[in-house]
């Protein structure tokens, strides 16, 4: 197996277009018209409060999702969660992944059987808190390519601490660093970031850099 990480997700903007997107949609649902879906999808993806959980997080996803393909089984179910993982969000709310999972319980059934449209809805559950079984190969590949943004190159790490912070403009700022640093000391008080073999070689170590460099300072600014 060839070596894969971080810098082979292509971080390029230009990907998130709906024109690259829809393909990638509609390639997963052969046999149905699906565009109208997938751009309720993409329009819910480009809301003004995104400014992390947007088009670019999507095509992100789908691009570690390819990268860790041979470890899933169903790789359907996985892709088609990943779109729907953050279909609803709102940084007000503590419900979006429950919501997320209802939009796909509601739009699915028109083109899939009853048995993927529950394993997507569980998966989408499943990014609440990336809490996810070792023997749940499905799983493990959605939380580690939901989870990969961590150890990305430092650019798009610091775009991705920007926009999360934009998303929480609302929050004032001792108020939003105390609840960065909660999150950040939960991720590293797990003895593993990833679960697929991908991701702890390739993966665990600069993600556990960036986060905690980004811990660092946020305890600098108090």
């Amino acid at each position: 197996m060839t070596d894969t990480g971080p810098d082979d997700i292509d971080h390029d903007a230009a990907r998130s277009q709906p024109e690259r997107l829809l393909p990638r949609w509609a390639a997963l649902l052969p046999g149905h018209d699906v565009e109208a879906a997938g751009r309720d999808l993409l329009d819910r993806y480009a809301e003004p409060v995104r400014r992390y959980h947007d088009r670019v997080h999507l095509a992100e996803v789908l691009d570690a999702i390819d990268l860790l393909a041979e470890h899933a089984r169903d790789l359907t179910a996985v892709r088609l969660a990943a779109w729907f993982h953050d279909a609803v969000y709102d940084p007000r709310r503590g419900d979006n992944e429950a919501e997320s999972a209802r939009l796909a319980r509601t739009v699915l059934p028109e083109y899939a059987a009853e048995h993927l449209v529950a394993e997507v809805a569980r998966l989408v559950e499943l990014t609440s808190t990336h809490a996810v079984g070792e023997d749940d190969a499905n799983g493990v590949v959605l939380c580690d390519a939901d989870l990969a943004v961590l150890a990305a190159p430092p650019k798009r790490y610091a775009d991705y601490v920007t926009g999360v912070r934009a998303e929480y403009a609302h929050v004032e700022d001792d108020a939003f660093r105390a609840g960065r640093a909660r999150v950040l000391e939960g991720l590293l008080s797990h003895d593993r970031l990833f679960h697929t073999s991908v991701g702890r070689r390739d993966w665990e170590q600069r993600a556990r850099h960036n986060v905690e460099a980004e811990l660092l300072l946020l305890r600098g600014a108090d």
